[in-house]
Parts: C-alpha cells; sequence; structure tokens
C-alpha cells in the first residue's frame, strides 16, 4: 500500500478542509453521523445558482423525489440525468445542488437529478431501482438523453445505461461518468498503488461495497463483471490519478472501446476523489470541470 499524494497546493488544502468535515475514519462512525458530516462538507462547499437557472422539485412513482433544473439559456433538446455519488450511503439533492446546477447552465440543457434511497436501510436493488424508475419516467419525453454520475452515481448510472440496452430502450444517447466505481478486484492497480489514498481508501470502498450488499457478479451492479460492452452509449470517462477507483474508471473505458463504443477517457494527473468540489479552489479541478462540461456538451449532440 502506498499513502501517494498529489503535489498541487489548492487541491491538497482542498484535501484539509474535507477532512475538518468528514474524518478519515468517519466509515466508522454510526450512519446518521457519516451523514451529518457529508452534509456539513457539501455545506462548506455550496455555491450560489448560475443567474436566471430554475430548480424545482418533485415526486416520480409518488416517492421518489427528484429535482428539475431549467437554465437561462436552453442550447439543446437533450437532457441531462444526474445521480449523485456518496458511497451508496450519503449524499442527496442538496448535496449536489450546486454541481447540477453548474452543469445544467453550462450545456444548456435541462437536468433532472434524484433523491434514491440509501443503505443500510435500503440495500441493493433499492437506489438502482430508484434510478431505473425516474430513467423511464424521463425518456417517457421523446427527448434524448445523457445519464451522468459520480462516484457511486457513476455505478448506477453505467448499470442503468447497460440494462437500457439490454432491454432494447431507446433515448440515451450517451453516458458521462466522474471517478466512478465500477467493480474492480480490490487487490490490484490502482486499489493497491492508491490503497491510502486522500479522500477514499480502499477499505473505504470494500466498506461501501459490504453496506450495499449487492449479488457479486451483476453487471448492473458490478458493470465491469459484464460479458457484452457493445451497443452501450457513446462515454466520457474522468478518472482521479489519486483515487483507489482510477484503474475502474480506465478498465471500463478499454472494455467499451474494444468494443466498439465511442468514448473518451481522461485521468486528472493531480486529483484526488471528490474534486469536483474543489472546481473554485483547485485549478485542476477547475480544468476538470470545464473538460467535463465540454464533453456532455458534446455528448448531447448525439
Amino acid at each position: 500500500m502506498t499513502s501517494a499524494m498529489p503535489t498541487e497546493d489548492a487541491i491538497l488544502e482542498f484535501h484539509r478542509q474535507c477532512s475538518a468535515f468528514y474524518p478519515e475514519d468517519a466509515v466508522d462512525a454510526p450512519i446518521a453521523q457519516q451523514r451529518a458530516w457529508y452534509d456539513a462538507l457539501c455545506a462548506e462547499f455550496d455555491a450560489p445558482p448560475p443567474l436566471g437557472l430554475v430548480q424545482e422539485y418533485e415526486l416520480i412513482c409518488d416517492r421518489i423525489r427528484v429535482g428539475r433544473y431549467r437554465p437561462k439559456r436552453i442550447a439543446t433538446q437533450t437532457r441531462l440525468f444526474y445521480i449523485h455519488g456518496g458511497g451508496f450511503v450519503v449524499g442527496s439533492l442538496e448535496s449536489h445542488d450546486a454541481i447540477c446546477a453548474e452543469i445544467s447552465d453550462a450545456v444548456g440543457a435541462e437536468l433532472v437529478a434524484v433523491d434514491y434511497r440509501l443503505a443500510p436501510e435500503h440495500v441493493w436493488p433499492a437506489a438502482f431501482e430508484d434510478c431505473w424508475a425516474v430513467l423511464s419516467h424521463v425518456l417517457k419525453d421523446g427527448h434524448p438523453l445523457v445519464v451522468i454520475g459520480d462516484s457511486a452515481g457513476g455505478n448506477l448510472a453505467a448499470g442503468i445505461a447497460m440494462k437500457a440496452r439490454d432491454e432494447g430502450r431507446s433515448g440515451i444517447i450517451g453516458q458521462a461518468l466522474i471517478y466512478p466505481g465500477l467493480g474492480g478486484d480490490l487487490v490490484s492497480g490502482s486499489y493497491i498503488e492508491m490503497a491510502e489514498a486522500p479522500g477514499l481508501s480502499t477499505a473505504d470502498v470494500a466498506y461501501y461495497r459490504d453496506v450495499l450488499q449487492a449479488p457479486a457478479g451483476n453487471s448492473y451492479a458490478f458493470p465491469l463483471a459484464a460479458k457484452d460492452f457493445s451497443g452501450l452509449p457513446a462515454a466520457f470517462i474522468t478518472a482521479a490519478h489519486f483515487d483507489p477507483l482510477c484503474d475502474d474508471a480506465r478498465r471500463y473505458a478499454a472494455r467499451l472501446a474494444s468494443a466498439g463504443v465511442n468514448v473518451t477517457f481522461r485521468e486528472e494527473p493531480q486529483m484526488i476523489h471528490a474534486w469536483l468540489r474543489a472546481r473554485f479552489m483547485s485549478e485542476g479541478a477547475k480544468t476538470g470541470f470545464a473538460t467535463l462540461c465540454a464533453a456532455v456538451r458534446q455528448l448531447a449532440k448525439g
């Protein structure tokens, strides 16, 4: 195991600030405490919405809360569907509100975000089913769709894209996966090289998997376990170099490319897990976020 660290001062300061809210051993605390810490952390890095953007909230299927974001300028009829991260244990519409608002505004597209059920109260497949239900609802309006997710949300986005392909559902024209956890083996590559990386350790990844209780080998829960990667939507996949999940993103991009899927892979050389929140204080994160938004704009063109 290594304790590799980036050298960018701003991302190191970001990590220090995060640790003040969310300690390195947070997963050892009760679930309620983990969520309270995470909510405080997210509030610290919150930002006001872009000028003119309209936000609304509603229930899908009478129980799944979603947020809708409509920017002042609509540049495309393609819709965006954002699925938040948080290890399937923490996170909400509120935790990723500013991120969703800024992506919606930067792309010029309406965006829907989902407040899916969390573990351990709701283990696999609850979160997946909620995301699938919202996807099915959004696709009904006939607009093309790009699915986006960070971390656990990247896992869910990849999983529902795969299920949509398997069931012959049309409409998803792109997927953007941000430092996704896709089911790597935990004992090789970045899981060893970055086992003690700042912000997320390999032990943390194992903890979140144990809490979720997804069945091993299920390709919707662990997309890297799939046998067939053909026919999946075009993808933009971005990884953080200092992150045990880095190789999940790299390997998934390679398998998509080998199957003939149009895929762009980017590895942020100075970034750590959850760098999206550092977009206003780190040049590396600012560049990574701008690149993400540009990639989503391109995916939205189909």
